[in-house]
């Protein structure tokens, strides 16, 4: 099926550009050129390639606005985020998952790199189909209109040295030989879906143990796929870490051979200098998630020093404290402007690349996040004249002064997802509302 968008302005690889034919052929762009709109489908204000969230915890949004009550740090709020993994089941997990994608897609968001370790039924006896809840989530993604990389999570201790207990049994499958096990048989029943990419996670130094992580690693060299992890989230895992392998958690990385090309740092909040150069000169990514470290108050993650090193830099909403990519990308510099007390770090394109292809290729999609022919067809179209964008001009305009509320038709894969502001699913808040409110 062939089908022709008019963008008033687009982000080509060289810059924003006016008049924009973009010729779609069923998922993929296949002719870009200028012209008049004659009788193609007009798309107003800034279009931009579709946004990949490179980081979600799709049932933390069930958290949001009660989560933010009261003192504590990341470790009382853990304890709120358990009570709700406790609650869900395949059927109530897509029904949530399905309303958080879709707020995501309203969100100009057509990738998600959904880090998945919600596996077990309550008492962490697996379901007749193991990969139940995996399936819920792709199920989900599918539903919204997006592309997901479902990162299977290897979870085995419930910290440096102590057993898993709670809800955390949930989250195993034993050792990294039986993750191995069910995570194969995941990635075989989507083998050659070109929409799922079914990657590799570790969950961190706290819940894997060092001599377990290299079987999650050789997945991740078998399967060509997506490796990610937690790293340096907290201080209080710096230490633990520390104290445990006299080593921080990226050395631990690198020793057993995660770090790499395929391979994402997600938060890297409290780094050394050895750990960003170990970064960097490993061709990893480090996924910055600023709106979730500064609820959570763990602190800002140097981006830059890292970026400067030769890592390059992802985004992802990760607890869904909001789902605003836009938001996440201009924290990016914002966060850092208060830590270093300069302007100017990022250039906006930087920022955007972050949240477009850099994205999009940390979670095994390589031939998305540009518009280009030949790329996946995702189409952003964000508006300049609302009472955030009226005045504001290039993307400076989409990075500083955007929301996600600004964003009013999307196309995911040469589908047409989200019209004048309103996804295909119908009214997405009822739904989050529905979702959310059986859980409680």
């Amino acid at each position: 099926m062939s089908l022709t968008y008019w963008c008033e302005q687009a982000w080509l690889p060289d810059g924003v550009t006016d008049g924009v034919l973009i010729e779609i052929e069923g998922a993929r762009i296949a002719h870009i050129g200028q012209g008049p709109p004659g009788s193609a489908e007009r798309l107003a204000g800034l279009t931009v390639p579709g946004l990949a969230n490179a980081h979600s915890h799709a049932f933390h949004r069930a958290l949001r606005g009660s989560a933010q009550e009261g003192k504590g740090d990341f470790w009382t709020w853990r304890e709120r985020m358990y009570t709700v993994a406790a609650k869900l089941d395949p059927d109530s997990y897509l029904r949530l998952a399905r309303a958080v994608y879709a707020e995501m897609a309203l969100a100009g968001v057509t990738c998600v790199g959904e880090f998945h370790y919600l596996h077990h039924a309550g008492n962490g006896r697996p379901y007749d189909d193991p990969n139940a809840m995996g399936h819920a989530l792709i199920q989900a993604a599918r539903d919204a209109g997006l592309r997901i990389a479902l990162l299977d999570t290897c979870y085995l201790s419930g910290g440096i040295g102590a057993p898993l207990t709670g809800t955390q049994l949930r989250f195993t499958d034993g050792d990294a030989e039986g993750w191995d096990a069910r995570a194969e048989e995941l990635a075989e029943a989507y083998e050659g879906q070109p929409d799922v990419e079914i990657g590799a996670a570790i969950h961190s130094v706290r819940a894997v143990p060092p001599e377990q992580m290299p079987v999650v690693a050789e997945f991740s060299h078998r399967n060509a796929a997506p490796l990610h992890v937690h790293v340096s989230e907290q201080q209080a895992e710096n230490t633990a870490c520390i104290e445990m392998y006299a080593a921080t958690p990226v050395q631990v990385l690198h020793e057993r051979g995660v770090l790499g090309p395929r391979s994402t740092a997600v938060h890297a909040t409290h780094l050394t200098d050895v750990d960003i150069e170990l970064l960097g000169q490993s061709g990893s990514y480090v996924c910055m998630c600023p709106t979730t470290e500064r609820d959570l108050a763990d602190g800002v993650g140097p981006a830059r020093a890292a970026a400067d090193r030769g890592a390059s830099i992802t985004l992802g909403s990760d607890s869904h404290a909001v789902i605003d990519l836009f938001e996440e990308a201009r924290a990016v510099e914002l966060d850092e402007r208060l830590a270093s007390h300069e302007r100017g770090h990022w250039r906006a394109d930087e920022l955007l690349a972050a949240a477009t292809v850099t994205g999009h290729t940390s979670l095994g999609f390589p031939g998305a996040g540009l518009l280009v022919p030949g790329a996946w067809a995702d189409l952003v179209s964000v508006r300049l004249d609302s009472v955030r964008t009226a005045g504001a001009r290039g993307l400076e305009a989409v990075v500083y002064a955007a929301t996600a509320a600004d964003v009013h038709a999307v196309v995911s894969g040469g589908r047409r997802v989200v019209t004048e502001g309103r996804h295909l699913l119908g009214d997405v808040g009822p739904m989050l509302a529905e979702a959310i409110g059986a859980l409680r």
